[in-house]
């Protein structure tokens, strides 16, 4: 089995009606059960205050976890920053850490949430609080637990925020593949970007992922891949403007996974973005798919080797 880092606390309280779907972190788990997905699940502790602060301003910092963001920022984020929201966040920054420790010593391990790539060293965007991917490849990078940290971001979106936190940075490489005409309108610069044309589909989203990741990977020889697998890039998603179906969403997460066995870097996956057309419970199932994915890919070069 493989570890599965989740919290209960992972999903908290939105107004009614509202369009982000935080039910799905609760879901996330009758989905890998309704699956059979084996896994063994594992409990993150909040990211303490001094990491946060380490990637983004200590005054944001303070007024997230005091669930005081002014009015401006909450408008950027997309919804209240309300103690539980709060909490949820440094979980979830948490979380992301702990996967990543566990990859280490494990070769692949999920976050039941996460991919918060939109957050920016002074401010939320796009349902983003804090920036989980870039607090715990700082940690990581920080405590010597990895020397060279690649994150690839394969979510709609760009992972703006995580460029921009991590630029400069000689131990950090930034990848995102996205669609070019999606948010951000204001893109970052990332260590590498792909922008896609609206409308593509399974075989040339495939045959651009290949084309480009394995020659980054190559190139940068990181020892820890931190994924950000979103679910957006499905044709049915209603903020994406890509056409993957669901084979060709697990093609691409066999194929990142194949990548990583391939530089011999441990792999630590989070959820990203999905919001589908219909309930919460749909884009769960998308979730679950993926981590089943990486799942049996892991598992299968394992077994493979023990042969």
């Amino acid at each position: 089995m493989f570890p599965l880092v989740h919290h209960p606390d992972y999903t908290a309280p939105l107004p009614p009606g509202h369009s982000f779907p935080m039910d799905k972190y609760g879901m996330l788990l009758v989905a890998l059960e309704e699956a059979g997905v084996a896994h063994e699940r594992v409990a993150p502790e909040p990211m303490p205050r001094e990491w946060l602060e380490a990637v983004h301003a200590p005054d944001y910092v303070a007024a997230v976890l005091e669930a005081r963001v002014d009015p401006e920022r909450q408008r950027r984020i997309g919804f209240p920053v309300t103690p539980r929201v709060a909490r949820r966040s440094q979980l979830s920054a948490g979380g992301t850490y702990l996967a990543a420790r566990l990859a280490l010593q494990r070769g692949f391990a999920a976050n039941g949430a996460g991919g918060s790539h939109h957050a920016l060293p002074d401010t939320g965007a796009g349902y983003c609080v804090l920036n989980d991917l870039a607090i715990a490849a700082n940690r990581l990078l920080e405590e010597r637990n990895a020397r060279r940290i690649m994150i690839v971001d394969l979510d709609v979106h760009q992972g703006d925020g995580t460029a921009v936190i991590l630029a400069g940075r000689a131990d950090a490489f930034t990848f995102s593949m996205h669609a070019a005409k999606n948010f951000p309108v204001r893109k970052a610069r990332s260590s590498r970007d792909v922008e896609l044309p609206d409308g593509m589909s399974d075989d040339a989203y495939l045959a651009a992922l290949a084309r480009e990741l394995p020659a980054c990977i190559d190139a940068f020889r990181p020892d820890l891949i931190l994924y950000q697998a979103g679910v957006d890039p499905h044709v049915d998603d209603r903020l994406g403007r890509l056409a993957l179906s669901d084979e060709g969403l697990s093609a691409r997460d066999r194929f990142v996974m194949a990548e990583a066995k391939r530089a011999g870097a441990p792999l630590a996956s989070v959820l990203g973005g999905g919001y589908a057309r219909g309930s919460a419970m749909v884009v769960a199932r998308r979730h679950a798919a993926t981590i089943a994915t990486l799942g049996e890919a892991h598992m299968a070069d394992r077994l493979q080797k023990l042969h």
